[in-house]
């Protein structure tokens, strides 16, 4: 199970999904520390990340973004402020 969870539905397909899930990699390795693999199909991309303290994955597909992660003990009283700026940083990309 979890500890973060966060599920947002979109309209946007699978070509900007993929454009956004992109630019998700460059931010996390650059400004997280986070290793990163990307593992595209042709109807999603599954990235799964990790860092020390966290690890776990990111599903975008034509119609949802999806991201479950596990977080170490040091991270897990953080646990509502991360989620808090996770959902503002997806729903800002989602309005624009």
């Amino acid at each position: 199970m979890s500890d973060l969870h966060i599920l947002r539905q979109h309209t946007l397909g699978l070509e900007k999904a993929r454009k956004i899930t992109d630019d998700w990699i460059v931010s996390a390795k650059k400004d997280y520390r986070m290793t990163c693999s990307l593992e595209r199909n042709d109807d999603q991309d599954v990235v799964q990340f990790k860092r020390s303290g966290v690890e776990g994955v990111f599903i975008s597909t034509a119609d949802k973004f999806e991201m479950n992660a596990k977080l170490g003990f040091l991270f897990k009283s953080f646990l509502p402020k991360i989620k808090e700026q996770i959902e503002k940083n997806l729903d800002a990309i989602l309005d624009a």
